[in-house]
């Protein structure tokens, strides 16, 4: 009998390590097999991944990917995080968000597992004069309120404190913030205001309330206006550096102006992203920091919040999976607070059922998953490690272009940053359009029979200023259009499919081309003949070698029976009387839009 050593099982000690030259070598050969010729120098790169910012994801990193060391949790570079016990003692923060002066519905939250709340007043959300019968109820020492309140900053700020002394908080025992965020308003809505106010509330929470933040550096407008990861960061950067600028120059020091400062960031379905995006904006701001001469302030206190982009109108039971994963990206990522997005958020105002949902997603990630019982669980990742370093340095450099412009107040007024923003929302629009990026249960796998989600119309946003985009919305202009035919005559616009040969021969492309019509709102027709199909258009499936003996005929016996455009599915080729071609990669908006155009589908 062999006895195992005390220091751990030596199963692998009896086999010689692999080198990343021989690794490079069996990927090249397997690629061959599938017709892909590489040759072992290229074969990483075959199976690499382009990224936003100039990023690369490559499918293996090792020790050798080396990256800067990210210090210990609680200590500069904070990149670990701000804290020493990160999470661990008790998770992170739980904040639902509130729209609407529903008292009812905020102390449901609170007894529910929320242990924070973040209320919209002013535009966009309840009045001022609200906030009272909103927080009924709510005790105040427990629960740790953010106002966010634009243009009304000052104002709601003034009724909340005198919320805490009306009910005789003390002073020391307030937290939470009062979400002055003059730039992030400027960016919604294109209006400059004073930073005066920002600064008097700095000032008092100062010296008043030590648990008290005054101002929001909120990254959220650039995320929701199509920005990439680094531009967040670096928007971000240059909004904290402009408020720490503001606040020094009105008195306080570096250390307290950082303290009033909590910085909210998207989060979104891209785990890994997510992760080194929290993990390099703790880095990033750490530099601010000890550039400013206050290395130990840097901690940077964080809101993240599932991303508003990412949530699909269509099939938005999808949504509660795409905030699970965004919601333990941002646990992972050292997040301080997490605001899950109701699945329905796209649609109106959440009901019960959605708000219960959205919290419960923290709660079991948490309390069943364990996932904050480590601290900074993704540290020591060569990957994480390593992607973290990248988008470090892709966002100081977007922080460092803004800051060429003027800073962050002018890149807005010039309309420079939002150019920036649009560019990047543009190119990934492409990805979208071309389905390189895929929505499940819109651009992939959608239901045209499934019952609309109805709700009630949610406060409008402000508005005026930076636009606020989804991925879904190419494909939402699609099937409204479907939508209103079918409302105004009773049927969708149908495309028939036109296979050939055996199932093997055509149910992959069958698939491909039903998911493709279906995206657009536009109903496949398989059975039976053209002619009985109710639809004007049609699509050849079968596989390159029918195709050779049969598409021309089969084109051409389609055309006689009235089809006025045939499609194949498949590589372009020159087959007589096919019209177009659809496949992997092609430009899935612009084909379905062009053919509900010639259905005369407005």
């Amino acid at each position: 009998m062999t006895v195992l050593p005390n220091d751990g099982l030596p199963l692998a000690a009896e086999f010689p390590s692999a080198t990343h030259e021989q690794w490079r070598r069996l990927v090249a050969g397997v690629l061959s097999k599938s017709g892909r010729e590489v040759s072992d120098e290229t074969a990483e790169a075959a199976l690499s991944t382009a990224l936003e910012d100039g990023l690369t994801t490559r499918p293996l990193y090792t020790a050798h990917d080396d990256a800067p060391d990210p210090g210990l949790p609680g200590f500069p570079p904070f990149v670990r995080g701000g804290r020493p016990d990160g999470n661990t003692a008790g998770g992170w923060g739980v904040r639902q968000r509130h729209t609407t002066a529903d008292g009812a519905a905020v102390l449901a939250d609170l007894e529910n597992g929320v242990t924070s709340l973040w209320l919209v007043a002013g535009e966009g959300g309840f009045p001022v004069s609200s906030l009272a019968r909103v927080l009924d109820g709510v005790h105040l020492d427990l629960a740790p309120v953010v106002l966010d309140a634009g243009r009304d900053a000052e104002p709601a700020a003034r009724e909340l404190l005198r919320l805490y002394e009306e009910r005789g908080v003390a002073k020391d025992a307030v937290r939470g913030g009062l979400g002055a965020d003059p730039l992030a308003h400027e960016a919604r809505t294109g209006e400059a205001l004073d930073f005066a106010p920002a600064a008097g509330l700095a000032r008092r929470c100062a010296e008043e309330y030590p648990g008290l933040r005054a101002l929001t550096v909120d990254a959220l407008p650039y995320h929701e206006a199509g920005g990439s990861a680094a531009q967040e960061l670096g928007a971000s950067l240059a909004t904290g550096v402009a408020y720490l600028r503001e606040l020094t120059g009105a008195g306080l020091s570096v250390e307290r102006a950082c303290g009033q400062l909590e910085f909210r960031y998207a989060a979104t379905a891209d785990q890994f992203l997510t992760v080194a995006k929290l993990r390099a904006a703790r880095r990033l701001w750490a530099r601010v920091a000890e550039v400013c001469g206050a290395p130990a302030a840097g901690a940077q206190a964080q809101h993240a919040v599932t991303s508003p982009v990412m949530m699909s109108r269509r099939d938005p039971w999808v949504n509660m999976l795409r905030t699970t994963v965004a919601t333990l990206a941002a646990g992972v990522g050292g997040a301080d607070a997490v605001t899950v997005l109701p699945f329905d958020h796209a649609l109106g105002l959440p009901d019960a059922f959605a708000r219960r949902i959205a919290r419960n997603t923290s709660t079991i990630l948490v309390e069943e998953s364990h996932l904050a019982r480590v601290i900074d669980p993704a540290g020591g990742s060569w990957y994480v490690e390593r992607l973290t370093d990248e988008l470090a340095h892709a966002g100081w450099e977007f922080f460092q272009h803004i800051e060429g412009l003027g800073g962050q107040a002018t890149a807005l007024r010039s309309g420079r940053l939002g150019q920036d923003l649009a560019n990047t929302w543009e190119a990934r629009s492409a990805k979208l359009a071309k389905r390189r990026e895929p929505i499940t249960g819109v651009s992939e796998f959608p239901n045209l029979t499934e019952p609309a989600v109805e709700r009630e119309p949610a406060p409008g946003p402000p508005s005026g200023g930076l636009p606020r985009v989804r991925r879904d919305e190419a494909y939402e202009v699609l099937r409204a259009r479907s939508d209103a035919h079918l409302a105004a005559t009773g049927t969708r616009p149908r495309v028939y499919l036109a296979t050939s040969g055996p199932a093997a021969a055509h149910s992959a492309r069958t698939a491909f081309v039903s998911n493709l019509f279906l995206a657009g709102g536009i109903e496949p027709v398989t059975d039976g003949s053209f002619e009985d199909s109710g639809a004007t258009e049609a699509c050849l499936c079968s596989s390159d070698a029918l195709y050779e003996e049969q598409a021309a005929s089969t084109a051409r016996a389609l055309r006689a029976a009235g089809a006025r455009q045939v499609f194949l599915a498949g590589r372009p080729g020159k087959y007589p009387d096919v019209d177009a071609y659809v496949f992997a990669g092609c430009d899935a908006v612009a084909v379905l839009s062009a053919t509900l155009d010639r259905m005369g589908v407005s």
